[in-house]
Parts: C-alpha cells; structure tokens; sequence
C-alpha cells in the first residue's frame, strides 16, 4: 500500500496526539499491578447475600450486546472528556456476571418477543410469539389456546408484590407485551391489528390484555393510539393523522384503566410531575402516540427521561410491604441500531445506564436482585485498530485497500451498504462522530438491521446474585429471579435465613478500577503496531 499525503498526515496528527497524551503512570508495571492487586482484594471481600429478595429490579436492554455496551462504555467516558476506555459504568460495578444464549426453538437468531418471553415466562418459543410455548405458531390463533405461559411479573403480583413496566418503545411491545400477554402474534396491537378470523378464534388484541390479563399498578411508555376507538385525535399531536386511535371496537381503555381502579393517567410530562408517588398506587403514563422519542431526541421539557420514569415507578412500587417486580426497558437501543444509526444506540445506552444507577440509589441492595441483561445483539463491530481515546464514533487510522477511510463501528449488514460506481462513499469529509442521524456503513444491504445471535451478558447484584454467573440458556433468568425472590412455583429458598451480609460490591477504588481518570493514552508500542500493519499493507 502505497502513503498518500492524506494518510501520512493522519497518522503524523494521531502520533502527535498520542504521545502529547500518553500518560507516564501506565508506561509503569507497578500501576497495573497495584491496580489488579486492589481489585482482587474488593472480590476476595465478597461475602455471598443468600437473602430471600423482596424486590426485583430488571432492567433489559432491548438489542445491547456486548459490542454495544463496551462502545457506550467508550462514549460516556468520552462525553466526560476522557479517553473512555477506562470509564465505569454503573453496569461495570455488578459483582455476578454471567452468559444467556439466545436462540429460540425455531430460528438461531431470534427475535425480541421469543427471547422476551424466555427471560420473562422461563420457557423458550417461537419467533414472533409472545407469552406462549413453542407449540403455539406465529400468527395462527388456533395454536394460541392452551399454550399459554405466564411471566414472573404475574407470579410476582400473586405472591402479593406491586408490579410494574416502563419502557421506552410503546407499551404494547415485545419486551413489555411478554409480561402480561398471550398472542400468536407481537403485532397485534389493537384490535384493528388483529385478523378477522382470529378474532373469531378466540385471539384478544396485546392493549385490551393489558389491562385484563394482570393487574399491574405502575405502566409506564408509549402507545397510545392503541388504547383509543378509531379516529380519536391525539392529545399532542391532533392534526397528525398517523397519530390517531386505531381501534375498530369502539374501547377507550385509558378510560376503562381509571374506571377499574382509583387509578391515575397521564400523557404529558407536567402531569407526570404531579402525581405523588406517596399518594398513588395505580399508574398509566403514556407519553407518545407510538414509541418515545429517541434520548437526543427528547425535549426534557416536554418527555420524562428514562431515568424518570424509572424513579417515580420505583417510588410508587416499594410503598408496598411485600416488595415489589419492575421491568425497566431500554427499548430504543435496538431501533437505532435496526437505523444503522450507532450513535442514537450509545446515547440510549447512557442513559439507560442512568436508569440503572437511578434504580441501585432507591431501593436497598440488602433486599432487592438487581438484574440487567440483553434480550439478543445486533451485528455491529469495533474494528480497525483505533488509538487509545480517539473517538468511538470516528474512523479507523488504517484505510480500506480502497484508499479510503471507515468508521471505528461498522454493520454487517443494513441500510448503510451504499455503493457509488462501483465503490463504497469517501468519509474523509464527514463527521460521523458528532452527526447523529449519520448511518454506519455495513457489508451487506438490507432496510434494517438483523439482530445476531451471539450470547449475551447478565450482570446481578443483591440477594442471590451469584446464582446468575456461568452460561445459561435464556429462559433459565425467569426462574434464578424466582428463586431468589421466592415467588412462583418454587418457593424452597422461602425459609432461607435473613440478616446475611450484603455483598460488597463497589469501593471508591472500585469505580475507578478500569484505568485513569481522565485523560487519554497511547503508548509508543501500540503506535509502533499501527505503523508496523501500515506497512504490511503495501
């Protein structure tokens, strides 16, 4: 490979940059030392919490894989002006970290509602099936009957606990829908989704189930063109047509939700505000007419956050004295990355991360099983040998045998396969690092993303954390959260001595066990490495 002015000049520049940034006490064998030394110590400290959990706090990162996690790792720290690599994550503090596999019965690579419906109901389905087993077939209505499976949030609200799901996609989605529904289809929305013949079938639409399958007390999203009779304006969007109710039955069921109960509904976020947590036990929040708006997105002013939403339903939940089970989703993480747009991705990640912190704050690590988890990956990779702090978002200092440029994080396939000619865009005028509707590159051309079908990583702390730690399938998450929570149909651990001390998870050196505080690092062997494949390249 022959150098062109451009590549000579990138890589003096990032050279330059590198030792201008290196910093002397990682070039020391003692800092490594000391620092693995003191990490061993916080893990060695440990001491197991065998308590019986009276809470459970799940959290589910709908499409964040391990790619994607190490990358918003990379961003936050980045975002904080560091080099990134070294940053903690609030995820990175979890003590039991362990492995779910995530195919479903029908297809190695799977979709949200198979994998949802494992996580959450403890059996393995088919694609596109939502709360029944792998005897029910996607869109048949006649296999639904009696092939019913209920999730640990219904088991959770028969052992007495409040229960409740927020999310940031529409509430009638795959990951929430597998909490309460039983459908041979993750489509069918609202009635108006669902076919005539199954209709006649028995089959129920995913908004009416909401409200009459389990009683939940806090719901918490978006989706309200769903739960309205056909035509009704939206209250936030009233000259939008797309917007409007979709049901054909007639059912408003925001008002069939208050008339149930002494119950709240909101849809803004001034009334969101309002609502005492101290004085309210039954909550439907529903922010948009579909899903929420993306994090980069979002008017503070007028949508909560994640981490908001998290915080009131948490204040609503633990008022009871029984504990309580609520599923926080970080929906949008997968919609992005089905955009091919890795930077939305990251920042739901961030804030998703928030979430969690925002949940570990509120609750009593000596009685609550925090667990986070990913439902399935999507095929984007870190690549290309960046230098230590450069921009995640960015591109890689080795070119393409094209003498071009390519992005840090790239697809293996959707809608970013763009060809011109012949060849692939020049990127060495765009700004893919700030741009956030920019859309990655990738090796194959589809309108959307695929999910992939890696393993995905499970992060516990609290009560019984360790039961979370090796490689497990899927749909054994439902039942160690059972387990530990003692609810369901096994209730073994119900006589399981209290008073154990909780495990010690975090220390001041802990959350900053992974490197430096700030700052960024290059060290003169990896920039050697760099030029050395340079070279190999000609």
């Amino acid at each position: 490979m022959a150098w062109t002015p451009a590549t000579a000049l990138s890589v003096s520049l990032l050279l330059l940059s590198g030792f201008a940034q290196s910093r002397v006490e990682e070039e020391n064998p003692e800092f490594w030392r000391s620092q693995a030394q003191k990490s061993l110590q916080s893990v060695l400290d440990r001491k197991l919490n065998t308590n019986v959990s009276r809470n459970i706090l799940f959290f589910l990162g709908d499409g964040m894989g391990v790619t994607t996690y190490t990358a918003a790792r990379i961003l936050r720290g980045q975002l904080q002006n560091q080099s990134g690599e070294e940053t903690v994550m609030t995820m990175d503090t979890f003590p039991s970290v362990g492995l779910a596999k995530t195919y479903s019965v029908d297809f190695q690579i799977p979709d949200s509602a198979a994998t949802a419906t494992a996580f959450l109901c403890g059996v393995k389905t088919n694609l596109n099936t939502i709360g029944v087993s792998a005897a029910a077939r996607n869109g048949i209505c006649k296999t639904q009957k009696g092939n019913e499976v209920t999730s640990i949030l219904k088991w959770a609200k028969d052992a007495g606990k409040s229960v409740g799901i927020v999310t940031t996609t529409r509430v009638q989605h795959a990951t929430p829908a597998a909490s309460y529904a039983h459908s041979a289809s993750r489509k069918w929305y609202s009635d108006a989704d669902v076919p005539e013949s199954a209709k006649k079938d028995g089959c129920t639409d995913i908004s009416s189930q909401l409200l009459n399958n389990t009683d939940i007390d806090v719901i918490m999203g978006g989706g309200r063109k769903y739960m309205t009779p056909r035509g009704t304006k939206d209250p936030e969007y009233p000259w939008d047509f797309l917007s409007r109710g979709r049901r054909k039955d007639g059912r408003d069921l925001t008002k069939e939700w208050q008339s149930m109960k002494v119950a709240r509904y909101v849809w803004n976020k001034a009334d969101f505000d309002a609502v005492d947590p101290e004085t309210t036990d039954y909550l439907m929040a529903l922010f948009e007419p579909g899903d929420l708006r993306f994090e980069v997105d979002r008017d503070p002013k007028v949508d909560p956050s994640i981490v908001e939403m998290t915080e009131k339903a948490v204040r609503i939940l633990r008022k009871n004295p029984k504990g309580f089970f609520l599923l926080v989703e970080g929906g949008r993480i997968d919609q992005a990355h089905h955009d091919g747009r890795a930077y939305m991705a990251l920042h739901e990640t961030i804030a998703f991360d928030d979430a969690i912190a925002k949940g570990l704050e509120l609750t009593d690590e000596h009685e609550t099983l925090t667990v986070v988890m990913a439902d399935h990956s999507h095929p984007i990779t870190f690549n290309g040998f960046p230098f230590r702090g450069q921009s995640i978002l960015g591109k890689s200092p080795l070119w393409g045998t094209d003498f071009k440029p390519y992005t840090t994080l790239m697809y293996g396939n959707g809608p970013g396969y763009k060809l011109a000619n012949g060849s692939r865009p020049d990127l060495r005028d765009v700004d893919t690092s700030t741009r956030c509707h920019y859309v990655q590159m990738s090796a194959a051309p589809t309108e959307s993303t695929t999910h992939s079908g890696e393993d995905v990583a499970v992060l516990a702390r609290g009560p019984m954390s360790h039961l979370f730690q090796g490689v497990h399938e899927q749909n054994y998450i439902a039942h160690a959260m059972a387990y530990a929570a003692c609810v369901g149909t096994d209730l073994r651990h119900c006589d399981a001595p209290t008073g154990v001390p909780v495990v010690q998870t975090t220390t001041a050196h802990d959350r900053n066990a992974a490197g430096p505080s700030g700052g960024s690092a290059a060290s003169l062997g990896s920039l050697l490495a760099v030029l050395l494949l340079l070279k190999m390249l000609r």
